[in-house]
């Protein structure tokens, strides 16, 4: 296109001398045929650029829609393995997909931008670039915005809650993160594993209560017990890249933070109990009103918990056994 263009101008600095007398002689009559023919083939290539663009925005755009129902079954099977359950929670391949279309849509990205400084130097009546490129721009920024909101994940850590990327636990006891909350990550810091910050050694240490307002939301001692309170930690990105700043978020799974070991078997099971029912992963007053879990369900956790630790699960016999146990014989 910018070989086209700078014929076409060439020529049209060189040949274009509009008036009277110029108007009547022949030569200069096939010259303007010949800038016309040349206009018309830059238009045409053009339109055909920008049709192209409109067709990879297309694909662009049901790619993300594939994307987004994996994340959605990454996200399930990330539940799925805090219950136990021996599942794929391997993020290489998403980041590929995410990231190789990231690239695909920065590109063309840069391609508009090499389009507008054209249409700058070179343009005419009806020129295709005058009214489609601002179309496209804002087609591919909204593309943009909404791949890159959902490209934040919190790992699954084990027992532990995860540590990787900022802070901000919220409702119920509210805790103060020691010694950093914030970190700064650039391009290349980390090439094997792409953008990840691991926060370590990370310290809770309690805030005392407002001496006024509603202390519900911040006092230990609160409308639940302690091995109830589901807390949160949320990472927030400052998202600079390529003049495109964006302000990212992602928070981890819920979590309950305790103060010695007795707790640890009532926490676990609020664990469990939250992500065996519960599909939201910010229902932070979900024991507020805990919902009931059917026998096979709760079955089908107890079996995976033990093969997690024991690489069997529960047989038939065993959970019929358990069942009678809880509910007494049918």
């Amino acid at each position: 296109l910018e070989d086209l263009q700078d014929a076409f101008d060439f020529c049209f600095k060189v040949h274009y001398q509009p008036g009277e007398d110029r108007n009547r002689d022949p030569q200069y009559a096939r010259q303007l045929q010949v800038l016309q023919a040349k206009l018309q083939h830059l238009d045409q290539q053009r339109r055909e650029m920008l049709a192209q663009m409109q067709q990879l925005l297309g694909r662009s755009e049901t790619l993300r829609e594939l994307l987004q129902e994996e994340l959605g079954d990454w996200k399930e099977r990330q539940q799925r393995s805090c219950l136990g359950a021996p599942t794929n929670t391997h993020l290489r391949q998403l980041e590929t997909w995410f990231t190789e279309l990231g690239q695909g849509l920065f590109q063309l990205r840069q391609l508009l931008r090499a389009l507008s400084d054209l249409q700058k130097k070179v343009t005419y009546e009806r020129d295709p670039l005058v009214a489609d490129i601002p179309l496209l721009e804002q087609r591919l920024q909204e593309q943009l915005v909404h791949l890159l909101k959902r490209a934040g994940l919190c790992p699954p850590r084990g027992s532990r809650p995860p540590t990787r990327s900022l802070f901000l636990p919220r409702r119920f006891r509210r805790f103060n993160i020691l010694p950093s909350t914030s970190k700064t990550l650039l391009a290349g810091d980390s090439p094997q594993e792409g953008l990840v910050c691991d926060f370590q050694y990370l310290v809770g240490a309690s805030l005392r209560p407002p001496a006024h307002g509603d202390c519900s939301a911040t006092s230990s001692q609160g409308p639940l017990a302690v091995t109830e309170e589901l807390h949160i930690i949320t990472f927030t990105l400052a998202y600079a890249y390529c003049g495109l700043e964006l302000e990212l978020e992602t928070s981890t799974l819920p979590f309950v933070i305790i103060s010695n070991n007795n707790q640890f078997s009532s926490a676990w099971a609020s664990i469990l109990w939250f992500n065996m029912l519960s599909s939201d992963p910010k229902a932070q007053h979900f024991f507020s009103a805990p919902p009931r879990a059917p026998w096979p369900r709760l079955a089908e956790v107890l079996s995976w918990q033990f093969e997690s630790v024991a690489e069997r699960g529960l047989s038939g016999h065993h959970l019929l056994m358990m069942a009678e146990k809880l509910f007494g014989k049918a």
